[in-house]
């Protein structure tokens, strides 16, 4: 049985001169420990999906999905409240950017107690409340955070944007969430910085085994990380399988493209070479194309292409197009695996 599982799923923007599709029926599975990697450019939906997997989108945005199943549990029979409570204890997300997601007028002292499960504290008010900070100084060492007495006390713009980001994983792991939903949690940062946060979320999924929802618009980067890769254009599903069969064995021209584009899957061209790319930019909401989003930057699209494509299974790839690429061949060297 899948952890998530997803089918179909659609997220309509209402507007007040016309509602815009900018998530069209994607499909999105998980298993328990799994980590999966969900790619794409800026704008393709990627977080609006994982905004809607926690339930956090706004009101006028209407979810519709043929599955959405947790552990089983059918959601979409749930009410919103019961949804909520069940995702909410089970499910944690890390967002974008840490300095913004923080409290600027708390310590972090304040905003880790604040997160922990009520719960599991025993006692009186004073006792709960010592609980509570030993529980935020336990929270700050799995992180890998050792100087938790200058942690505790600080504000979140007294830290660096590594430590806030570190500081917001331990917020999401003080309910013990079963699935780690980690939104671009990297980005604008150093690749020392890179490395530190990586190695700390797949030692979560090491030894938690927690499973985790990777999101990121760097292809290359995740491929050292994720066990399965999901890639997202425009608010549609473009390919998802391995990280192996991602990265090596892309099947639509989107996917191929972003390997392309990666340094490792280019070492044997000769020196201050240009990579390849696709022609033109992701569409805006407002003037989406017709049938396969990619059509007008795609260099193998045909007529057929205004329709929207099915979704073909390959012994567990799956590719969206209508017409897919032949595997390529690339040393083993460009792809690392889990560390």
């Amino acid at each position: 049985m899948n952890l998530l599982d997803i089918r179909n799923l659609s997220i309509e923007l209402i507007g007040d001169n016309q509602n815009i599709l900018a998530v069209d029926k994607v499909s999105l599975s998980m298993k328990e420990g799994e980590v999966r990697g969900l790619v794409g450019e800026s704008g393709s939906g990627k977080s609006l999906l994982a905004q809607a997997i926690v339930g956090v989108l706004n009101d006028k945005w209407h979810v519709h999905a043929d599955r959405f199943h947790w552990r089983g549990i059918d959601l979409l029979r749930l009410s919103i409240e019961e949804r909520k409570a069940l995702l909410s204890r089970d499910i944690a997300m890390i967002f974008q950017e840490p300095m913004a997601c923080l409290d600027p007028t708390t310590t972090i002292g304040d905003q880790l107690a604040e997160a922990i499960d009520a719960s599991s504290l025993t006692g009186f008010f004073w006792q709960k409340q010592k609980q509570r900070h030993s529980a935020a100084i336990k929270l700050l060492h799995k992180v890998g955070i050792k100087s938790h007495s200058a942690c505790l006390n600080s504000y979140p713009h007294q830290l660096t944007e590594a430590l806030c980001q570190r500081v917001m994983i331990a917020i999401a792991l003080a309910r013990r969430p079963i699935l780690l939903i980690a939104d671009e949690p990297t980005a604008a940062m150093e690749n020392t910085n890179q490395g530190q946060i990586f190695r700390l979320l797949s030692s979560l999924n090491q030894l938690k085994s927690m499973s985790i929802l990777l999101i990121s618009h760097d292809l290359e980067n995740i491929t050292h990380w994720t066990h399965t890769i999901t890639v997202m254009y425009s608010g549609q599903f473009v390919e998802a399988g391995t990280t192996e069969q991602i990265f090596r064995k892309s099947l639509h021209p989107y996917t191929r493209a972003l390997v392309n584009s990666s340094p490792s899957a280019n070492f044997h061209l000769p020196a201050k070479s240009r990579l390849m790319t696709l022609p033109g930019s992701i569409p805006i909401l407002q003037h989406l194309p017709i049938g396969c989003r990619l059509g007008p930057r795609c260099p193998r699209a045909q007529q057929a292409c205004v329709k929207a494509p099915s979704v073909t299974n390959f012994h567990g790839h799956k590719v969206s197009c209508h017409f897919p690429l032949t595997p390529i061949k690339i040393q083993p060297k460009a792809v690392k695996g889990v560390c």
